[in-house]
C-alpha cells in the first residue's frame, strides 16, 4: 500500500491549572501508527508547535502498556520522528490521503481552537479523505464546520463519554466535555460500555470512544485507503 498518513498530535502540556501534565496518549498514536505503517502506509507526524509533543504521563504507566507501547519504546525510528514533527502550519493536505487524530487530554485545550488544524480537517473532509479522531481526539471537531454547519451536524459519531471523564477525575478541569460537545454540534452520538473499544463511520468520518478503540479506528481507516 503506498498511501501517505498525517497523524496530527497535540503541543499542550499542563493539564488546566492543577500544575500536573497531560499532552497525547502514547497508545493512541502507537496502536494506528502501526497498524497502518504495518501496512507499508508512510507516516508523517505533525503538531501545532512542531519538535517533540509532550507525552501524557499517565499514559506511560505500566498499566496503560500495550504490546504497540512497548514496541514503540524500541522504535528508534519512531522515536527520532516523534522529536521532530512537523509544523502543522507548513502541512499541505493535497500530499496526503488521510489524517489521523490521536487523543490524550492535550487537544482539548490546543488543537479544538486551531484554526490551522479546523482549516486542514475540512480541506481532508472536502476532498473526500478519510478523517480520523479517537478518544478526545472528537473533541478537534469543536469549531470544525463545512459549508456553515458544524462537520459532525447529523453524523453518527463517538468520543470519549463523561463517564469516563468522571472516573479520570477531570470533569471539572477540562475545558469542555467531549461527549457534551458532539451532542450539541448536532452529532449522533452513540458510546457503549466505559473503556471498551467501540469505533463509528459515517462516510469518510471516523471516530473512537477511548484508548482501547485506537486499533478500531485503524482498521476502519485502512478499509478506506
Amino acid at each position: 500500500m503506498n498511501k501517505k498518513i498525517l497523524i496530527v498530535l497535540t503541543s499542550h502540556e499542563d493539564l488546566g491549572n492543577t500544575g500536573k501534565k497531560t499532552g497525547f496518549w502514547t497508545e493512541e498514536l502507537a496502536a494506528p501508527y502501526y497498524a497502518l505503517a504495518d501496512q507499508g502506509a508512510e507516516i508523517t507526524l505533525a503538531s501545532p508547535k512542531g519538535g517533540q509533543p509532550p507525552i501524557d504521563p499517565k499514559s506511560e504507566d505500566p498499566t496503560a502498556q500495550t504490546d504497540a507501547t512497548r514496541r514503540m519504546a524500541e522504535d528508534k525510528d519512531l522515536l527520532a520522528q516523534l522529536s521532530n514533527t512537523k509544523k502543522l502550519s507548513e502541512i499541505n493536505p493535497a500530499d496526503y490521503d488521510a489524517v489521523f487524530y490521536p487523543g490524550g487530554h492535550g487537544p482539548l485545550w490546543d488543537l479544538a481552537e486551531d484554526a490551522t488544524s479546523q482549516q486542514l480537517i475540512v480541506d481532508f473532509y472536502k476532498a473526500d479523505k478519510p478523517v480520523a479522531f479517537v478518544c478526545h481526539a472528537p473533541g478537534v471537531l469543536r469549531h470544525v464546520k463545512i459549508d456553515g454547519e458544524y462537520l459532525v451536524n447529523g453524523k453518527n459519531v463517538t468520543g470519549f463519554t463523561n463517564s469516563e471523564e468522571e472516573a479520570v477525575q477531570l470533569t471539572d478541569i477540562v475545558p469542555f466535555l467531549v461527549e457534551d460537545m458532539l451532542k450539541e454540534n448536532g452529532g449522533n452520538y452513540s458510546k457503549i460500555e466505559d473503556w471498551s473499544p467501540y469505533a463509528v463511520v459515517d462516510g469518510k468520518l471516523i471516530t473512537g470512544q477511548n484508548p482501547a478503540s485506537s486499533e478500531k479506528v485503524a482498521e476502519e481507516l485502512l478499509k478506506m485507503l
